[in-house]
């Protein structure tokens, strides 16, 4: 297990995330620049006051204060390198400050860059260690001019400001980096939403066209094959085709402006002002392949179609017009049988089935996407579909679904 998934095991309130720069940059920025130019400044100033009164105190030997010269400058030098290794400068400068007082303006940058760039227990450690040298310094070198306890204190407060300073400025970065990630997230959630709610409503008006203008086009094509297959036909028979073609051809087109129509109006939901296939219109579906020369068989038991529900009704609508289209595609000539039952608190129930062509034909190329497309139709209505061969040789589609009492 890598030390990532371990800290994603972990809860958050015991996971101190690393900020972006806490292992320091491979080039600094302006920014960073003039900060750490403002804190060499800063040290530098804090220890030229610090050696000024040593220098003040004529018991001081001047090898003292070259030595403390040397060390105080060698300390803020040392800072520039406290974004890479923090903690090492940061101790080094501690333990450097026990026994020079120069270098304690460079130790309190560098304790102030710790709580910036670690975590609290790395941090915890060393401040307790500058804490423990605070009265220790006043104690080894002492200062002529203030008194021990008040170098102590001083030298306390002043670890602990440093410290306090850091882990806010710690703590605050923080914050922004979790606004920052979060907004990215809700973002990317935002986006995922928008391609799937995308797919959705393609797959939507995938569905609707297959159902809709199948049955239309089928009926074209059996209607024109008709034609190209008997040109000798009678004049009513080619003026009957002819008719059919053009009234199915029309409610085609009526079809696809209905779906466009939705397309226009993103504000319009399924059950929009357009009119939509009822239980009540299946029997003008079936009217209708009758009159494309389809033996429709219809034994419909339900009471009252009106008072079924409307995405049941369109439902079982859909599944009929794909089921006569599929007859009519894979066995021409060949008696279709619908039977719809059911009721209130006993759902309704869909059976198209067709025994094989007693006629040899040439079976018309299928995808199998309407089925497909059927059986999500039903499951999205809350019941099931069910299709495949019969004993006899035909096929059969059966469908459940839900009519709440």
């Amino acid at each position: 297990m890598t030390r990532t998934e371990y800290r994603w095991l972990l809860p958050s309130a015991l996971v101190d995330d690393e900020l972006p720069g806490d292992r320091g940059r491979s080039r600094r920025t302006v920014r960073d620049w003039a900060v750490d130019v403002a804190l060499f400044l800063c040290a530098s100033g804090f220890g030229m006051l610090t050696l000024a009164a040593i220098d003040a105190d004529p018991a001081t030997p001047d090898g003292v204060v070259l030595t403390d010269s040397l060390v105080g400058a060698a300390s803020c030098c040392a800072l520039w390198a406290r974004r890479r290794r923090p903690v090492a400068i940061a101790v080094a400068l501690t333990v450097l400050s026990l026994v020079e007082p120069v270098a304690a303006g460079a130790m309190l940058i560098s304790l102030f860059g710790l709580a910036v760039h670690r975590p609290f227990r790395p941090v915890a450690l060393v401040g307790a260690g500058a804490l423990v040298v605070a009265p220790v310094q006043p104690m080894l070198r002492p200062d002529p001019a203030t008194s021990f306890v008040a170098s102590a204190v001083i030298g306390a407060l002043l670890v602990l400001l440093m410290l306090s300073w850091g882990m806010v400025v710690r703590s605050r970065r923080q914050l922004l980096v979790t606004l920052h990630e979060r907004a990215r997230r809700a973002e990317s959630e935002a986006a995922l939403r928008a391609e799937q709610a995308q797919r959705l409503a393609r797959e939507a008006i995938a569905r609707e066209m297959h159902d809709v203008l199948a049955h239309r086009l089928t009926l074209l094509s059996v209607h024109a094959g008709a034609l190209e297959f008997r040109p000798d036909a009678p004049p009513a028979e080619v003026a009957r085709a002819a008719g059919v073609i053009r009234d199915s051809a029309r409610e085609a087109l009526q079809d696809l402006r209905e779906i466009i129509g939705v397309l226009r109006a993103p504000g319009d939901s399924d059950d929009g002002n357009r009119p939509q296939p009822t239980l009540v219109t299946l029997d003008a579906l079936i009217d209708e392949s009758r009159s494309a020369g389809m033996r429709v068989t219809l034994v419909n038991s339900v009471t009252d179609p009106a008072e079924a529900p409307a995405a049941t009704g369109r439902t079982v609508y859909r599944i009929a017009q794909e089921a006569l289209t599929n007859a009519r595609k894979h066995a021409p000539g060949a008696p279709v049988d619908v039977t719809v039952a059911g009721g209130p608190g006993d759902g309704l129930t869909i059976e198209v089935g067709n025994p094989v062509p007693a006629e040899p034909f040439e079976p018309v190329p299928g995808s199998g996407q309407g089925l497909i497309g059927l059986t999500e139709r039903a499951g999205l209505a809350g019941g099931s579909l069910e299709h495949g061969p019969r004993p006899d040789g035909g096929f059969a589609v059966r469908a459940r679904l839900p009519w709440p009492a």
